[in-house]
């Protein structure tokens, strides 16, 4: 936005410093008097795009999907402390994540003589950051104008150095209302530092490189990496050049094609039979940045010693907190690395330059079964995936969320943008959110943004979508709509059986029926295109092609597909094991 009016306010300053100094192209906000300065300064002066949004936790979580594609972060306005509780549970889920983000607060002011009656009162705390300090980076809260642009600056770098995470900055109401009485130093204004890597000792690499170099069944476990192209064939090539097996998940973004011969076992949220043979007749695993590397092992091996030789590549230590246990489990390591994974994966490539390409012992499939004759009758998340995927064709997609129950062979992931992996925290509700915020992101990029979410997802935050439709971002969502909350319906059988009670009983308290929700006119409420309930599989395809179609014109489109209540075998057999899932 070009900037119309003379900067007079310290709210102008800081709006200029978010478009110009931090480089922040576009700010998420649901609107709150305790920022009433900079939405002005916003409007009237220039800064980042502003989204508009319908609650502070579809703002925070646009950013999250804006970062996962971008690996950039979006600023965030969340008002005062309320604002804030909101939004907590989205910031939780990018903190876990590791994805950057700024976050500004506003408060009431903390001089009391300026608070207005009543409202100010309860909008002001005396350590608002307190509460999300937990899970975010860094925190400050400013009183002056040169101190407010030393914080946003010190807030980028921070969320942007790996690992990345949120931050958030509190700026008083006051402060932000209060009149420029001396220009800041014009070094505000040009300082902008980016995120620094960190470089493995070349004495761990040569650890690394001998270890494989021995390993017989070496497996790699791909965890938490960059949307770069370059590092994805990297990664390939590091693989083909050791022989090595590649284990991935639905955790995290694509990170390895999955199609290709030395991935083995089906992506997931868990650990499959293949998957976990292959970790256990491996003499070398190595992880690039595994989401809990201890349960992964666990999973694999019980309570065994693994008795491989176990490398661990991650820079997780660094976003330890003593309040979230989402570093997970201590895992036994034998090489520990402290680097993020695109850094080291070229310096081993180095040291195999002059291998030749070993054929993978993988036992993986490599191609897609043969469809026999077109589907119909019930829907179930199998026919639902080959449906998706045949309707795709030869188009660039990426998918943005799939549900838990989702199986990770339905739709291949052949590139670093194919898939952009959970929310981070696990909870419900951040899908539609994060959805619009990755379709921003992949606006001008030529591919289809398609979201595939569960019906308890979509509802707690389909009101998202009305700022995709307000900010014109076209965006494909699939609700695979099985009527319940399935996740628990699982749960509560393995108490019933546990403690032998009546098995049909665990629907009681999961199930969204009696009324059955209108999925299409919740969708329709927020201005977007809605097609179904489709309930027989033989629709799907004519459905999913319409849909597709008007996607591509422009439009936010949303498909209602009722499933059958089942889940995945792998994630339901994961979550009847003690030994894995309380």
């Amino acid at each position: 936005m070009t900037a119309t009016v003379e900067t007079q306010w310290i709210s102008d300053a800081i709006a200029i410093a978010l478009r110009d100094t931090l480089e922040l192209e576009f700010v998420a906000l649901n609107p709150g008097a305790s920022f009433r300065g900079l939405h002005d300064s916003l409007v009237n002066v220039g800064g980042p795009t502003m989204l508009v949004c319908l609650h502070e936790e579809h703002a925070v979580a646009i950013a999250h999907g804006y970062a996962k594609v971008t690996e950039r972060p979006m600023a965030v306005i969340l008002h005062s402390n309320v604002g804030l509780m909101h939004g907590s549970m989205a910031v939780y889920n990018a903190w876990c994540d590791r994805v950057p983000m700024v976050i500004l607060g506003g408060t009431g002011p903390m001089d009391a003589n300026k608070r207005r009656p009543w409202i100010d009162w309860i909008h002001t705390t005396t350590d608002q950051a307190a509460i999300v300090r937990a899970y975010t980076k860094w925190d400050d809260q400013p009183s002056s104008l040169p101190a407010a642009l030393d914080a946003l600056v010190r807030a980028n770098n921070i969320a942007r150095t790996e690992p990345c995470g949120p931050t958030y900055v509190c700026l008083d109401a006051n402060l932000q209302e209060a009149r420029i009485e001396t220009p800041p130093h014009p070094r505000h204004l040009r300082v902008h530092v980016g995120s620094q890597r960190a470089v493995p000792q070349a004495s761990e690499v040569a650890r690394v490189v001998e270890a494989l170099k021995h390993a017989r069944h070496p497996v790699i476990v791909v965890g938490r990496v960059s949307r770069s192209e370059r590092s994805w064939n990297e990664r390939i090539q590091l693989v083909e050049s050791t022989g090595a097996m590649v284990v991935t998940d639905l955790k995290t973004p694509s990170s390895f094609p999955t199609m290709h011969p030395a991935h083995v076992g089906v992506p997931g949220y868990f650990l499959d039979e293949a998957a976990k043979a292959a970790l256990r007749n491996a003499d070398v695993i190595v992880s690039l940045d595994a989401i809990d590397l201890a349960g992964v092992l666990k999973q694999a091996f019980g309570n065994d010693d693994p008795g491989a030789l176990i490398v661990s590549i991650t820079l997780d230590r660094y976003a330890a907190r003593g309040w979230t246990m989402d570093m997970g489990g201590v895992a036994r390591v034998d090489i520990d690395i402290a680097a993020h994974p695109d850094a080291v994966v070229p310096l081993l490539l180095a040291e195999f330059s002059d291998a030749e390409p070993i054929v993978s012992r993988s036992n993986g499939a490599t191609s897609l079964p043969e469809r026999t004759r077109p589907e119909s009758g019930p829907v179930t998340m199998a026919s639902l995936g080959r449906a998706i995927h045949e309707a795709l064709g030869e188009r660039q997609f990426t998918l943005t969320r799939v549900p838990l129950g989702w199986v990770g062979d339905l739709i291949p992931f052949v590139d670093p943008f194919s898939y952009l992996g959970y929310d981070g925290g696990g909870g419900v509700g951040s899908g539609p959110g994060m959805a619009v915020g990755s379709a921003l992101a992949l606006k001008d990029a030529g591919r289809l943004p398609v979201a595939i979410l569960g019906d308890g997802d979509f509802l707690m935050g389909c009101t998202a979508l009305w700022t995709a439709v307000a900010h014109e971002i076209p965006l494909l969502v699939v609700v695979a709509n099985n009527q319940s909350y399935y996740n628990d319906v699982v749960h509560q059988e393995r108490v019933a059986r546990d403690r032998n009670r009546p098995l049909e009983n665990k629907w009681q308290g999961q199930q969204i029926t009696a009324p059955t929700v209108d999925i299409v006119g919740m969708a329709r409420a927020q201005g977007a295109v809605a097609f179904g309930q489709v309930s027989d599989a033989a629709d799907l395809p004519r459905t999913l092609a319409e849909a597709i179609e008007k996607t591509q014109q422009g439009a936010v489109c949303i498909v209602d597909v009722l499933v059958a209540a089942e889940y995945g075998a792998s994630l339901t057999k994961v979550l009847s094991q003690e030994s894995v899932a309380p």
